[in-house]
């Protein structure tokens, strides 16, 4: 099966949904979408999970003939993974969506297969074009479905969104665009869009070159995280969407910026990064405690996990910079952690708010008393977000400090590798854990346990049931089931991840001259390095 398929079987049926009747439309998208997760699920099983670092089912479609463009897919188990995640939360939200949506039901439901199917070719894209079109495309979809199925302050939210974004993709266009000119004056003239062969290009430029394009880059990706203090449209777009614009804000889309530094920054302009690596890091801690303690003030639930998104991802970004294999590693599996149980969390709150139109926790509480399966879920999820060990969100968090930590720490211990950051990095931004535990834990105490309270008039859903409804447990149950496999038994996907990062960071580390200044470099960026670099595994294993 060509990875393309997974891309035009959602688009597919949204042809299929703008031609049939309205009353089906729901129908229609959840087996379209279910026919997408099965296909990527067909695909993980063809995949050779013991080459995880080699670009398979490589594929090639003519897009431009007569420039020579062609579009190019290919998964790595990095990418692959995020396409499962993709694939998977397609049905999720289609279903949690069944009694949410009941006006303009066929332009919901096609948006939102236009808006799988453009996820799915960031992913797969193995050249720049398909990359580009694709990251940028998915603003269409997510504005529309802000704009016109949010809350009151919709409109706003959404030009908010699309302003934000579309103008950090247009600088970050504007790097690759100089990486591509360099690689067409390496070879006589003639232009490439292969990720491959701009990332050989871009690691020839000067250091002040990569500096330039480094900042271009994270100008359009560190806006998508988002990392302060960019951040702004981001709480703003969560409260204001959907519920499964929500869902798939913090799933998938996010992602998109985390992929985006992994895939083109990290490989592009290692020297670059290892010089503002520190700067990258303080950025990412400052996010994680300012978005922490702002969500202490909250008084909207879905304000409060909106917030929570930007301090949890700047974790992700902290493990990239390390640049050790723990570090990325554990990265790549937050990015995959954080879509399950803050996605659940968002589809929990979207549940409680079709029940009494209401997300402040001033005028709902102790909820448990009428909804125990509900408050099950939400409490489980806060757990699994908040980072208990056994559950998803622990193993993630935790690699991505430990990477931080053995970053810079050469000499000083076991696992310690060269690199730009250190254990001080760790220990600052592991308070953002603390901090994560509390705001999370008092909005559980304040929403699930308690004495009840009830908004003011409130009455009983006309079709729903005080509880949650099989369709919804069904949404929310195979999130539990991951959240609690990939707690207790992530070896095999930590294993799937470990060669593909490590060839990224050995790649980007192999330019870096830690032994003496780099022109262009300050030197405190640069410290001796008596022996090579020595990357060790979470489980021990070392790579040179």
């Amino acid at each position: 099966m060509t990875l393309f398929a997974l891309m035009l079987i959602p688009l597919a049926g949204a042809l299929v949904v703008a031609w049939s009747p309205a009353r089906q439309a729901k129908w229609i998208a959840l087996a379209w979408t279910g026919l997408a997760l099965l296909a990527a699920v067909f695909a993980a099983g063809r995949f050779d999970w013991a080459n995880p670092a080699r670009f398979q089912f490589d594929a090639e479609a003519p897009f431009l003939p007569s420039v020579g463009i062609s579009l190019s897919v290919g998964v790595d188990s990095v990418a692959l993974l995020l396409v499962l995640l993709t694939a998977l939360l397609g049905p999720l939200c289609v279903l949690g969506s069944f009694s949410a949506i009941t006006e303009r039901v066929k332009t919901y439901y096609g948006w939102l297969l236009v808006l799988q199917a453009a996820m799915t070719g960031v992913f797969v894209a193995r050249d720049l074009i398909l990359f580009y079109l694709a990251f940028e495309f998915t603003l269409v979809p997510m504005f529309i479905l802000i704009s016109l199925y949010g809350s009151d302050n919709r409109r706003y939210a959404a030009i908010k969104f699309f302003l934000f974004t579309f103008t950090g993709s247009i600088l970050a266009l504007a790097g690759l665009v100089y990486v591509a000119s360099v690689a067409a004056a390496m070879n006589d003239g003639a232009w490439t869009f292969q990720i491959d062969a701009l990332r050989r290009a871009a690691q020839t430029m000067s250091a002040s070159e990569q500096g330039w394009v480094l900042a271009a880059l994270l100008a359009g990706f560190a806006v998508k995280v988002p990392l302060f203090p960019v951040h702004t449209w981001l709480p703003l777009a969560h409260t204001e969407a959907p519920t499964a614009g929500s869902v798939i804000l913090a799933g998938v889309l996010l992602k998109l910026g985390t992929y985006g530094i992994y895939r083109f920054v990290l490989p592009f302009v290692p020297v670059a990064v290892a010089e503002y690596a520190p700067l990258i890091a303080v950025v990412s801690i400052v996010g994680i405690l300012y978005a922490g303690l702002i969500c202490w003030v909250q008084t909207d639930v879905k304000k409060l996990v909106a917030y929570s998104s930007v301090s949890h991802l700047g974790f992700c970004v902290l493990g990239l910079v390390a640049l050790n294999i723990v570090g990325g590693a554990g990265s790549v599996l937050y990015m995959i952690n954080h879509g399950l149980s803050t996605g659940a969390l968002f589809f929990c709150i979207g549940m409680m708010y079709e029940r009494y139109h209401t997300r402040s926790m001033k005028e709902v509480g102790g909820l448990a008393r009428r909804m125990p399966l509900w408050a099950f879920f939400m409490v489980f999820f806060t757990m699994a977000s908040v980072g208990l060990p056994g559950l998803n969100g622990f193993v993630s968090e935790f690699m991505s400090l430990m990477g931080a930590f053995q970053s810079g720490a050469y000499g000083l211990g076991p696992g310690a590798t060269i690199g730009p950051l250190g254990p001080w990095f760790a220990a600052v931004a592991a308070s953002g854990m603390i901090v994560a535990a509390m705001y999370l834990l008092y909005m559980v105490g304040a929403v699930v346990f308690g004495p009840l309270k009830e908004p003011a008039g409130h009455h009983p859903h006309p079709t729903l049931p005080t509880d949650l409804n099989l369709r919804e447990t069904l949404v929310l149950a195979p999130l539990a089931v991951l959240c609690v496999a990939l707690g207790v038994y992530p070896t095999p996907v930590i294993r799937a991840l470990e060669a593909p990062v490590g060839e990224t960071i050995a790649a980007a580390v192999e330019v870096i001259d830690y032994a003496r200044p780099v022109e262009g470099l300050a030197d405190a960026a640069s410290p001796a390095a008596p022996a090579p670099v020595s990357h060790t595994s979470p489980e021990g294993a070392g790579h040179e």
